[in-house]
């Protein structure tokens, strides 16, 4: 029924984008709909049940983070949306990451006894590579197809060595920057209140919010496999090889 719902919800906003003609946001909502059948096929094609408050956690992910934050702009209307969806996205990945290790180690072929720690550790490491690699498609992105995916933020203060030539070790120091002038050929562009940073802040913001999602969840799994029965909540995150 929920996947029904935001499915419709999709359909709808696609066919308002033909209307409109932004094609990319067609796209959008193209690759929505593609992303949505992703858990329903891992589960028939890995033989994986996903618990359902793990599904529609997924599900709306992917719908905040594509048809609610780039299509309805809520990344620019909401404040810290993308923070919130990278916190998300850490905690989503190491539990992925974890339900992969607990299904590699119930295998007869490759049944390894493994400590609480090690898992955890393992879950958390996953997690901040899938952080990274996504990190990693912001820059090829914006690189390559000039998009804008590391969103710029506007700073008053830098410090660089570029600006002085008498010490490559000793940088130069800004502070209090008001404003800043762009001259490309004859156009001009002012930014008021500062200077516009080219996406370090937001790549590391990102990657801090994920560091904290998987650090929560690594912990949460680490006393799990403690004590399976004290937090069986867990098991709610945690997809689960189907038994034959």
């Amino acid at each position: 029924m929920f996947y029904t719902v935001l499915r419709f919800l999709v359909i709808l906003c696609l066919i308002r984008e033909i209307f409109i003609g932004n094609y990319h946001n067609v796209f959008l909502c193209i690759l929505t709909l593609i992303l949505f059948v992703i858990p329903f096929f891992v589960e028939d094609k890995f033989k994986v049940s996903i618990p359902n408050v793990l599904e529609i956690i997924i599900l709306l992910f992917i719908f905040s983070a594509e048809i609610l934050g780039e299509i309805q702009n809520f990344y620019n209307i909401i404040p810290n949306w993308d923070m919130i969806l990278h916190t998300l996205n850490g905690f989503l990945a190491a539990a992925i990451g974890f339900s992969l290790i607990d299904i590699l180690n119930s295998t007869d072929k490759f049944h390894i006894k493994m400590s609480p720690l090690f898992v955890a550790v393992v879950s958390f490491c996953f997690s901040m590579t899938v952080g990274v690699a996504w990190e990693f498609f912001e820059y090829t992105a914006d690189s390559l197809v000039s998009t804008d995916m590391q969103k710029d933020t506007v700073v008053n203060k830098i410090s660089s060595v570029n600006l002085t030539n008498a010490n490559a070790f000793n940088p130069q120091i800004i502070t209090g920057i008001d404003e800043s002038t762009i001259y490309y050929g004859d156009d001009i562009i002012t930014i008021s209140d500062g200077y516009l940073d080219i996406g370090l802040i937001d790549t590391m913001e990102d990657l801090i919010v994920n560091f904290i999602g998987a650090s929560f969840f690594s912990i949460l799994g680490y006393f799990y496999i403690k004590k399976r029965d004290k937090y069986k909540g867990i098991e709610h995150f945690i997809p689960r090889k189907k038994k034959v």
